[in-house]
């Protein structure tokens, strides 16, 4: 089939080796999946045996295509003021390997909410489509996200998974992780458990979680107490902030779910200044499992995202749409880690 192999290998070349047609080649060597997995391993393997390499010009230039994906953080403060938050950039490692593992480079940026992404991004050929990391107050990202779908643009994002949201979302199904944080300190005997995030339409993953949390508490016969929600960010000024609240209030609690790692570790630091024991007098448990989390004194029982199947995932939704194949929301499962915050 085809033409016999060059002196310089070519799409071709690789064709007929592989028995196939060079639309297919191109196919394979995108990672698409409309050619079977069997196939693509096959063509790969062709590939690196002839030392091909794909001439990312030549194909932008038939395609109208960059081959090149954006990813945009949403910039965040922090104490170092790298201004991302480290749970995001624990991500960036699993995005960047199934870029790469697809043939696609990545350009990566930080997004403002007045930028125009669209324009920036996939109208100037700069980028095929956008993944997009963090987003501060929902209910502002949730008109720039309409407007991205007016355009027309290829976009996925992480954040919380709903029936009713916009665009393309791949996230943790964060109900279920505040279930596995309440179940477990209501198996440790805790029963009054204070939530330290903004719970509301503004952030609604913090609202998933807590929600998680009341559902385990009402499956306990318990009521959550409404004192002890308080509304912290993603910051360890806030965790702390949101501890002193509580004891200047005199509120009883013995336990605390923090919507974010960097929370807990501000909260267990107000605790600490205030001579409480954790997790003797109050049981601690966060959200991301960062690499800070097993550091603290004691080490934070969190809940686990999936970071490598939230690359993994973020990139294949992104390029399905590329390809245009449209993808279902994905929902992945948390896992609780469980460390001496909690346990002594």
């Amino acid at each position: 089939m085809g033409r016999k192999p060059s002196a310089k290998p070519t799409s071709f070349d690789i064709a007929y080796l592989a028995g196939v047609s060079q639309p297919t080649v191109s196919r394979a060597l995108r990672g698409s999946k409309s050619v079977s997995l069997a196939t693509r391993q096959r063509i790969q393997e062709i590939a690196r045996e002839l030392n091909y390499s794909v001439d990312k010009n030549a194909s932008s230039l038939r395609s109208q295509r960059s081959h090149t994906i954006a990813l945009l953080f949403f910039e965040d403060p922090t104490p170092d003021g790298a201004n991302i938050n480290p749970f995001f950039l624990a991500m960036l490692g699993a995005i960047t390997r199934a870029t790469a593992n697809r043939g696609l480079d990545l350009l990566i940026s930080f997004q403002k909410m007045e930028d125009d992404w669209h324009t920036r991004y996939q109208d100037s050929h700069r980028a095929d489509g956008l993944i997009l990391l963090g987003y501060g107050d929902y209910t502002l990202y949730a008109q720039r996200l309409t407007e991205l779908v007016e355009h027309e643009t290829r976009f996925v994002r992480w954040g919380s998974v709903q029936a009713d949201g916009i665009g393309a979302t791949v996230g943790t199904d964060n109900i279920a992780a505040g279930r596995l944080a309440g179940e477990h300190l209501l198996g440790i005997g805790r029963r009054r458990i204070a939530f330290l995030g903004q719970a509301d339409e503004h952030y609604p993953e913090f609202a998933d979680r807590y929600r998680g949390l009341t559902e385990a508490m009402a499956d306990a016969g318990l009521a959550p107490d409404p004192a002890l929600q308080l509304g912290a960010l993603s910051s360890e000024g806030d965790g702390r902030a949101a501890i002193r609240a509580l004891l200047e209030s005199g509120a009883d609690f013995d336990a605390v779910f923090a919507a974010s790692d960097l929370i807990a570790i501000g909260a267990m630091r107000a605790l600490a200044e205030a001579g409480r024991r954790v997790p003797d007098d109050v049981a601690v448990v966060g959200f991301d499992d960062i690499p800070a989390a097993s550091l603290t004194s004691p080490p934070l029982t969190t809940v686990q995202q999936d970071l490598v199947a939230a690359g993994e995932l973020l990139v294949e939704t992104l390029a399905d749409q590329i390809e245009g194949r449209a993808r279902a929301n994905r929902s992945l499962p948390p896992r609780l880690i469980v460390r001496a915050s909690t346990t002594g």
